[in-house]
C-alpha cells in the first residue's frame, strides 16, 4: 500500500508541475529534485524489510510486553547448522530456520535433524542469488515453489513462511507472494554476523537491541555465530528472557494444515 500511495503522490506532483509549466516558467531542477526524492524513498523502502513498503512483513510483535523474543537463522542448512542445533538443544530453545533450496539438496540430513528437534522451517529462496531482486515475478515464484517442494519432501507439510534474500522487497516479489501466499518474515534485531566476525561486537550489538517481542536475525553458517549464540542464550537466561517459537511470538501458523 505504501508503494502504491508513494507512486500516486509523486506522479500527481510531477503532473502538477507539468501543468503549471504552461502558465509559469518552472526550472527543470524542480523536476529533477522530485525524481531524485522519489528514487530515494523507493530505494529505502525496498532495502529495509521493516518498512512494509512493498509487502506486509512480520518483524516483531510490539503488543508483547513480557520478556519474550524469537531467534531465527538464515542461509542453511550446512555443516555449521549441526553446531547451532547443539547449542539450542543445550538451552532447550526452539528457533526458526529459513533455508536455501540448493543447500537443502546438498544437506537433506541436516534439515531432517533440524525438523526432528522441533524447529520451524521457512523458505529463503532456492538460489539466494545476488540478482534475486532483479528476477521477474515468474522466476521468483519458481524459486519459492522449488524450495517449498524440497522442504515438503522432508517435512511432509508446506511452509507458509518466507524471508526474501537480503531482506529486500520490490514489486516483483510482492506480486509473486500474492500468488504463493507466504507470510513474509523480517526481523528487528540484526546481528550482522554475515558481515562481521568479531564476537564481542556481534554480541554487544544484539544485546543493545533486545526488547520484548523482538526477532533476532542470525546465520547458521559460521563458528563465530555458534559462539555468539551460546553467549546470547546465557545472557537471556540470566536476564529472565524467554526464547519462544516464532509462531508463538507472532501468533501465526508456520505450515499449511
Amino acid at each position: 500500500m505504501k508503494y502504491i500511495l508513494t507512486n500516486v503522490f509523486f506522479i500527481l506532483l510531477l503532473l502538477l508541475l507539468a501543468l503549471a509549466s504552461f502558465y509559469v516558467v518552472i526550472d527543470v531542477r524542480y523536476f529533477v529534485f522530485v525524481g531524485i526524492l522519489w528514487f530515494i524513498i523507493v530505494f529505502i523502502g525496498s532495502s529495509f524489510i521493516g518498512s512494509n513498503y512493498h509487502v506486509k512483513t512480520f518483524c516483531s510483535n510490539p503488543l508483547i510486553t513480557e520478556k519474550k523474543i524469537a531467534i531465527t537463522f538464515d542461509d542453511g542448512p550446512n555443516e555449521m547448522t549441526a553446531a547451532v542445533l547443539e547449542v539450542l538443544k543445550k538451552y532447550d530453545v526452539k528457533a526458526a530456520f529459513f533455508c536455501i533450496g540448493k543447500n537443502i539438496e546438498s544437506h537433506p540430513e541436516i534439515l531432517t535433524e533440524t525438523i526432528k528437534q522441533g524447529h520451524a522451517i521457512g523458505n529463503h529462496s532456492y538460489s539466494h542469488s545476488p540478482f534475486f531482486d532483479f528476477y521477474s515475478k515468474a522466476k521468483i515464484i519458481a524459486e519459492i515453489e522449488k524450495t517449498d517442494a524440497l522442504i515438503e519432501t522432508i517435512l511432509g507439510r508446506k511452509t507458509t513462511l518466507f524471508r526474501p534474500p537480503y531482506g529486500v522487497t520490490n514489486p516483483s516479489i510482492r506480486k509473486a507472494l500474492a500468488v504463493t501466499r507466504h507470510k513474509t518474515i523480517g526481523w528487528n534485531i540484526r546481528s550482522l554476523d554475515g558481515v562481521f566476525k568479531n564476537r564481542k561486537f556481534l554480541l554487544d550489538r544484539i544485546i543493545k537491541r533486545i526488547k520484548p517481542g523482538g526477532i533476532v536475525l542470525l546465520h547458521d553458517t559460521s563458528i563465530e555465530t555458534v559462539n555468539v549464540l551460546e553467549q546470547l542464550l546465557s545472557f537471556l537466561e540470566k536476564n529472565n528472557y524467554s526464547v519462544v517459537p516464532l509462531e508463538e511470538l507472532l501468533n501465526i501458523k508456520a505450515y499449511e494444515n
